[in-house]
């Protein structure tokens, strides 16, 4: 069972598992939509989850009806009445690996309460090694440089007292940081990347803190969008950035270079795969703007652009001043 029980655990994902335990630990009864919701996964995904949690010889029972739900029973369950309240709120974290606890303050707190839930199981496990010797996750990307401005810490105090920030915001858009009043709803963590998800104006942004220069904390409290919260917010963002757009590019691709152009645009890129041959991927890109289009130059030669006129024009212009910028001197 209990062998079980951490390989079932390794498919929730520890944070998960610990967030929807903690629910059904508070709550006397709740649907698996509001499981879900509150967890922001599928109807699937919970049910696969509750499924596991039973199969390891959790206590988890569902009722079908109208005064139906699933709720956690009396017996060997996990004792999550020996964390702390502050221990509790910090478990319910979603997705956050150890450097992004620690970059919010919340790595000790959160370590105390695993080793708690822990030290509940270690008799029982003595054969296993435990998952945190035996499984670390990072989501930071590859060669990510040190990242300046705001930290998630210093901000988090401010954002959870639910009052306005302004916020001095240094934007590679404009030639000067501009200066802003927000209403926040939150941090947000993606792609090891912060930012601050907040209304300007009542229009829903997203900042990354790296580019926060200076804030203060307004006596006026928040004002955010009825009916909107943090993870509705983000997730509209994120489907706007993915899918608005104000250019098209067609492009051949090399071969050699398909993978790390997909991992580099994403969903932005589009593979035509009734176009594909030895020589290239007929590919379209989609780009916001279309100075954008220069995050195709470091690909060289690799990527041919065939359209609009205007792409190949602004990426010639480009090319052009990077062979003056390092053309030889005439006293060299």
């Amino acid at each position: 069972m209990v062998s079980q029980f951490l390989e079932n655990l390794v498919c929730v994902t520890p944070d998960r598992f610990f967030a929807l335990m903690l629910l059904l630990e508070s709550r006397d009864g709740a649907t698996t939509q509001d499981l879900a919701s509150a967890l922001g996964v599928s109807l699937r995904t919970i049910t696969r989850d509750l499924n596991w949690l039973r199969d390891a010889g959790l206590p988890v029972t569902a009722h079908r009806g109208r005064l139906g739900g699933v709720t956690m029973l009396p017996g060997p369950g996990l004792d999550l009445t020996r964390l702390t309240p502050g221990e509790r709120d910090h478990l319910s974290l979603i997705g956050l690996d150890e450097k992004q606890r620690a970059e919010l303050n919340a790595s000790v707190e959160s370590r105390r309460a695993l080793a708690k839930i822990a030290a509940t199981q270690s008799r029982r496990v003595h054969e296993l090694l435990p998952l945190t010797d035996v499984v670390h996750v990072d989501s930071r990307p590859w060669l990510q440089t040190r990242a300046s401005g705001t930290t998630p810490a210093s901000l988090i105090g401010a954002v959870r007292r639910g009052r306005q920030l302004r916020i001095e915001y240094d934007s590679p858009r404009e030639s000067c940081p501009r200066d802003v009043v927000v209403d926040p709803y939150g941090l947000f963590a993606k792609a090891g990347i912060w930012y601050l998800v907040a209304d300007c104006a009542r229009v829903p942004r997203m900042y990354r803190l790296e580019r926060i220069t200076t804030w203060k904390e307004l006596d006026q409290p928040r004002r955010i969008r009825e009916n909107q919260t943090l993870a509705t917010v983000a997730a509209a963002l994120i489907d706007q950035w993915a899918h608005n757009h104000a250019i098209e590019v067609s492009a051949t691709i090399d071969p050699t270079q398909i993978e790390r152009a997909q991992r580099i645009f994403g969903l932005r890129l589009i593979r035509d795969d009734h176009e594909e041959s030895a020589t290239g991927h007929k590919v379209t890109i989609r780009f916001l703007h279309l100075e954008d289009v220069r995050a195709l130059l470091p690909f060289g030669n690799a990527i041919t652009v065939h359209g609009p006129t205007e792409a190949r024009a602004h990426l010639r212009a480009l090319a052009t001043n990077l062979a003056h910028h390092y053309a030889p001197s005439p006293t060299s």
